[in-house]
């Protein structure tokens, strides 16, 4: 619930006339304030914040910001689903950013109400979409002209990685590979198409051995069984959590795989691979070089 103290707090930390609420996807319709009070929610939103250079106005961040390291050490205002209000409110923010992951629809209301500047930005698992949102946050930050330097360094960048794809695909026959999602609990799910893993998967060059799903499901050893991947893929956090190769390979079904067989795990960092952050290109490389070193020639 939303209190007066934390409106009163809102309202003395913005010069008069920065409030006013234009939609979730309008243009911003005032001059950029001299310091703003930014918070981000989704940690590829505030890796581009660093990027821009607009780090010192960042007083908040979501539970996904673990990039750069010193974006941990801000005030935390939790996953960027369950998001609450006070929570949000309580750093009097001028400005609130965060993709269309955000939510409960509940909260992003609340907010709407008590006229915070938030500006959704699309969720879009492509390097174009990398690009609107570099765009988007310039403007939405004063720095257009940072903005542009970003996009020219990443489109460089996006060219040397797909060349890199393009080398290895040639090179070896496209790997069969499954994206497994696993926590402490010993909970996993597996991805299939309109998820980040598949498009990460489709860029390296390798096939999404999780057909005729879309979204997530639950891993069962039915389904593992099923994909017979050549390369099971994990997160560095969720291996972690698995206790190792060693751990994940327990998971229902997945030792049964030709993938468990040869032991091929290739694991990246969360949001290096999933988030569609600036850090895309060199996670591309990355991704692309480990899984086709598992793959088999091409004849």
């Amino acid at each position: 619930m939303l209190t007066r103290r934390h409106l009163l707090a809102l309202s003395s930390a913005v010069a008069p006339g920065v409030l006013p609420m234009l939609g979730l996807a309008g243009l911003p319709q005032r001059a950029h304030a001299a310091t703003q009070r930014i918070v981000s929610v989704g940690g590829a939103l505030t890796e581009l914040i660093y990027e821009l250079g607009a780090e010192a106005d960042l007083v908040g961040v979501d539970s996904t910001s673990l990039f750069p390291v010193a974006a941990t050490r801000l005030p935390n205002v939790g996953y960027a689903r369950t998001l609450a209000a006070e929570g949000l409110l309580s750093l009097a923010p001028t400005l609130i950013v965060a993709t269309e992951e955000a939510g409960p629809p509940t909260v992003l209301r609340q907010l709407e109400t008590a006229k915070v500047p938030l500006h959704v930005l699309r969720a879009d698992h492509r390097f174009e979409g990398i690009v609107d949102r570099t765009r988007r946050l310039g403007e939405l930050l004063g720095r257009p002209t940072q903005a542009s330097a970003l996009i020219q360094r990443l489109q460089k960048e996006w060219a040397v990685s797909q060349q890199t794809v393009t080398r290895l695909a040639a090179a070896h026959r496209a790997p069969r590979v499954l994206f497994v999602l696993s926590n402490a609990a010993n909970q996993a799910r597996i991805a299939g198409t309109e998820t980040a893993a598949d498009a990460m998967l489709a860029y390296a060059g390798a096939v999404n051995a999780l057909q005729g799903v879309q979204g997530y499901k639950m891993l069962s050893p039915e389904a593992a069984i099923a994909a017979a991947p050549d390369v099971i893929l994990a997160t560095t956090q969720g291996l972690e959590s698995s206790g190792g190769a060693d751990g994940l390979l327990r998971l229902p079904g997945l030792a049964q795989t030709p993938a468990g067989r040869q032991r091929r795990v290739v694991a990246l960092e969360t949001m290096e691979m999933l988030g569609f952050g600036p850090r895309l290109p060199q996670a591309l490389t990355k991704l692309a070089t480990a899984l086709h070193a598992g793959a088999g020639k091409t004849a």
